[in-house]
């Protein structure tokens, strides 16, 4: 043999026996999972007040004994100072806060005609809309007054910054004792209630009409509004309606369909035999 194949085996022996040693189970603190991994990150998301204490007296509320300096190591980068998301901000102001905001539609004779609607968060109600050619804030500050009369303002109002609602707006709707929430500028989204009412109002309506002029407009939101509260299931109601529908359970009878809004949905009941 020659003094290379001897330093071969000498440097593969010591690759075996330190492979061999560090293979061997020590008595450290057993490695964490993937799934807790994941359960530590999930909950520092969706808890931005949370800190690692708290993260850790809720694992081990849970069986989940691991080590608070685990916790604290597994945790993703926060901000300085943690703020609650949007969406947790609407929910808790679920029952005190209302919505406001325009579309345009244009009718049979080229007009653009914008229709105001204002929406309650608690159960999705529309309180109130209007319909007009020439939307400026002293129109929609009356409208604000007819939506909210006899001192049952809400708290909080949520608008969009449109220049619509000036300084005059802002001058009723102070008087009112209602604050304004004002989402970030073109964030459309932070408005999402009243941007999702609009578009259900044209997927399932103004889609699929001829708008002719301001009364049948109005006639034709009246009619679909009606339908809404009284009769279209929602996802975040527990698929029920504003107005709580009850449950009828069928007899004997067949289940007939009466039409809603000219026949382009339908609300099914059971007919007695």
């Amino acid at each position: 043999m020659t003094p290379d194949t001897v330093l071969r085996w000498q440097r593969r022996r010591f690759r075996q026996y330190w492979t061999r040693l560090s293979g061997r189970t020590t008595g450290g603190r057993p490695p964490i999972s993937a799934e807790i991994r994941a359960l530590i990150t999930r909950m520092a998301t969706a808890n931005p007040l949370w800190g690692a204490p708290r993260i850790h007296g809720e694992l081990l509320k849970i069986g989940i004994d691991v080590a608070e300096r685990t916790v604290s190591r597994l945790m993703p980068a926060r901000r300085p100072h943690p703020s609650q998301t949007w969406r947790t901000f609407l929910a808790n102001h679920v029952r005190d806060l209302v919505s406001i905001d325009f579309f345009n539609l244009p009718t049979a004779a080229l007009r653009v005609r914008f229709v105001l609607v204002v929406l309650a968060h608690h159960r999705r109600r529309v309180v109130h809309f209007n319909v007009t050619e020439h939307p400026t804030a002293a129109w929609t500050a009356q409208q604000i007054v007819a939506a909210f009369p006899d001192d049952f303002a809400p708290s909080s109002l949520l608008r969009d910054r449109d220049q619509v609602d000036g300084e005059q707006f802002r001058r009723r709707v102070k008087g009112l004792r209602i604050a304004e929430v004002l989402p970030a500028p073109h964030r459309p989204w932070q408005n999402p209630f009243a941007e999702r009412l609009i578009g259900s109002i044209r997927r399932a309506c103004l889609n699929h009409v001829l708008v002719l002029g301001d009364r049948h407009l109005r006639r034709i939101l009246t009619r679909y509004f009606v339908y809404y509260h009284q009769a279209r299931t929602h996802l975040a109601l527990d698929k029920d309606a504003p107005n709580p529908r009850p449950i009828e359970f069928p007899a004997a009878g067949q289940i007939v369909a009466v039409p809603e809004v000219g026949g382009l949905h339908h609300r099914y009941l059971p007919q007695a035999a």
